[in-house]
C-alpha cells in the first residue's frame, strides 16, 4: 500500500491594532457591539469616496518583516481583488497582489512566502430563529495581515504549533491582540496528499477559530484524502468547512484560482515607494522591536530553568515578569533561580488559578492568563521563602503553606513560619529520627535486609512526628546515615 505524504500550508489573517480603519478614518475597535455604528461612507462604499492608505498598519506589517527576517518591499501597491458577497460593500477588496510589503523569512522553521496588507470584510450573522441573515459592517474596512508559509508542514501539530508561535509574536510586537475567540486571528489551511516528490492536489479549509480546531481538521482531511486515494478516487481542488459539532469538514465551493479574481491596481490609492518614508527605513523598525519571543526563552533556558517553564514565561506576560523580578533578587545563584522557577511555574500559579476559579472571576481575555496585578507577593517576600527553603530552614510542605498565606496577606514569610512553628529544628530531627529507629526495630531489621520500602515507612512516620514541618529529603538521608 503507497504511503501517502501530507504536504501543509498556511494562509493566517490578523487584524492589526490601528486607531482607524484601512483605508478610512472609521474607528477600529474589535470590541463594539452595537452592529454597523464604525462605519463612514468609505468603508460604506458611497459613491464618490474616495480611500486613503493607514500608515501605521503599513508600519505593523512591516515591522513583523523585520522580526521574521524577511526582505522588505521597496515599491508596493495595493491591488482590486474582484468577487460579488454581501459582507464586502465595494464588490471588491483591496489587497495586495503581485507586490506584497514582505517576501521571505522563517518562523520556528518554517519558511514564509509573503505577507500582506488588506482590509477585511464585514461580519455575517446568522439568526437561527427566523433563518435571515444579518451583516455588521463594523468590521468591514479593518486592517488585515495575511501571511502565507511555503507548503513545507508535514503535521497537524507542527501546523498549530507554528500558529501559535505567530500569534505570540504578534502580541510581543503590539500589532495585533490574535485573539481567536474575537476573530482577530483567523487559519485556513491547505492540505494535499501524494506519494512522489511531486505535491497533490491542493484541499483548503477556511476560518478556523482555534490550534486544537485546526489540528483536527488537519488531522481529519488527511485521514479523508488517504481513504479516497486508496480506493483510487479523485481529489478535486476546492474550499473546505470544519464542523465542530461533527468532527469533520465539509465542501463548501470549488477552489477559485487568481485568475477569478480579476487583480488589477487600485487608480484611487498611489503607490508606494517606501525606501523615500523615513519612519520605513530598516534601522528605525529594527529600533522599534526588543526582545522576540525564541530570543527571550533561549536567555531564561541559560538561566538553567526547564524549557517548558521558560516557554510558560514567555506565553504569559504576567508571570514573567514577575520571574524576571525574582532572578534580579537572586543574582546569579543558578540553583536558587531554578527552585524559584519550579515554585512559580507550578505552585504560584496553582494557587492563583485556584483563587480565581474560587471567587469566579472571569480574565479579562476569556483566556487562562495571569496578571502581574494578580501575584499578590512581592518578589522580596518570595525571595525569602526560596532562601528558607534551600537554606533547609522549612520543608517544601511548609514552603507551600507560607506561599499561600502571604498570597492571601502579605506578610513577611519568617514571621508567618515562626507563628505557624513551621521553622525545621536540627534537634527536633535528630531527636525524631533516634525515636521512630527505636519504635520501629522490625522495620529498621527489614531495611536493613534490603527491603527499600522499609526506608519509606520511617519517613513517613518521621514527617507525621514533625507534623509535616520537615523536609522529607533531609529526614531520608538523616535516618540513613543513622541507620549506617
Amino acid at each position: 500500500m503507497a504511503k501517502y505524504i501530507p504536504t501543509i500550508g498556511l494562509e493566517i489573517h490578523a487584524e492589526l491594532k490601528t486607531a482607524t480603519k484601512m483605508f478610512c478614518a472609521s474607528k477600529n475597535d474589535a470590541s463594539e457591539i452595537r452592529p454597523n455604528s464604525n462605519v463612514c461612507p468609505v468603508c460604506m462604499a458611497h459613491p464618490g469616496t474616495l480611500p486613503t492608505i493607514n500608515k501605521e498598519a503599513v508600519r505593523h506589517v512591516l515591522r513583523v518583516g523585520i522580526a521574521l527576517g524577511a526582505t522588505l518591499a521597496d515599491y508596493t501597491e495595493f491591488d482590486r481583488k474582484n468577487y460579488f458577497y454581501p459582507d464586502l460593500p465595494k464588490g471588491y477588496q483591496l489587497s495586495q497582489y503581485e507586490y506584497p510589503l514582505v517576501r521571505g523569512g522563517s518562523l520556528s522553521g518554517i519558511q514564509i512566502t509573503r505577507v500582506h496588507l488588506e482590509e477585511d470584510t464585514a461580519s455575517s450573522i446568522h439568526d437561527e430563529k427566523t433563518g435571515a441573515t444579518l451583516v455588521d459592517y463594523n468590521r468591514a474596512g479593518v486592517p488585515l495581515m495575511e501571511l502565507v508559509t511555503e507548503p513545507v508542514i508535514h503535521s497537524a501539530k507542527d501546523a498549530s504549533d507554528f500558529g501559535r508561535e505567530l500569534q505570540l509574536l504578534l502580541r510581543t510586537l503590539g500589532v495585533s491582540d490574535a485573539d481567536m475567540e474575537k476573530g482577530n486571528m483567523r487559519l485556513e489551511a491547505n492540505i494535499s496528499l501524494s506519494d512522489t516528490e511531486e505535491l497533490g492536489t491542493k484541499v483548503e479549509i477556511k476560518n478556523i477559530n482555534s490550534f486544537r480546531a485546526m489540528e483536527r481538521a488537519v488531522e481529519y482531511e488527511i485521514k479523508r484524502q488517504t481513504k479516497m486515494l486508496e480506493n483510487g478516487e479523485k481529489i478535486i481542488q476546492e474550499t473546505r468547512g470544519w464542523d465542530e459539532v461533527k468532527q469533520a469538514t465539509f465542501s463548501q465551493r470549488v477552489k477559485e484560482g487568481s485568475a477569478d479574481y480579476r487583480y488589477f491596481p487600485d487608480p484611487d490609492l498611489p503607490s508606494l515607494q517606501l525606501s523615500e518614508i523615513r519612519e520605513f527605513a530598516h534601522d528605525a523598525l529594527r529600533s522599534t522591536i526588543s526582545e522576540l519571543p525564541w530570543q527571550r526563552r533561549a536567555r531564561y533556558v541559560g538561566f538553567g530553568i526547564k524549557l517548558e517553564d521558560a516557554a510558560l514565561y514567555v506565553r504569559e506576560p504576567g508571570l514573567g515578569s514577575f520571574f524576571e523580578e525574582v532572578v534580579g533578587a537572586f543574582g546569579g545563584d543558578a540553583e536558587r533561580i531554578k527552585l524559584a522557577s519550579n515554585y512559580i511555574a507550578n505552585d504560584l500559579v496553582n494557587l492563583i488559578s485556584s483563587n480565581k476559579a474560587s471567587s469566579d472571576r472571569r480574565d479579562r481575555s476569556g483566556r487562562d492568563t495571569i496578571y502581574r496585578d494578580e501575584i499578590t507577593i512581592s518578589a522580596g517576600n518570595f525571595k525569602k521563602i526560596i532562601s528558607l527553603l534551600g537554606d533547609k530552614k522549612i520543608s517544601s510542605r511548609a514552603g507551600k503553606d507560607i506561599l499561600a498565606m502571604c498570597l492571601l496577606n502579605e506578610e513577611d514569610p519568617e514571621d508567618v513560619a515562626r507563628k505557624k512553628g513551621l521553622f525545621q529544628d536540627s534537634g527536633d530531627v535528630a531527636g525524631t529520627v533516634s525515636s521512630i529507629i527505636k519504635a520501629n526495630p522490625t522495620v529498621v531489621a527489614n531495611f536493613k535486609a534490603g527491603k527499600t520500602s522499609a526506608l519509606e515507612y520511617l519517613v513517613g512516620q518521621g514527617m507525621k512526628a514533625l507534623k509535616g514541618a520537615g523536609d522529607p529529603v533531609a529526614l531520608r538521608e538523616a535516618i540513613e546515615r543513622a541507620l549506617k
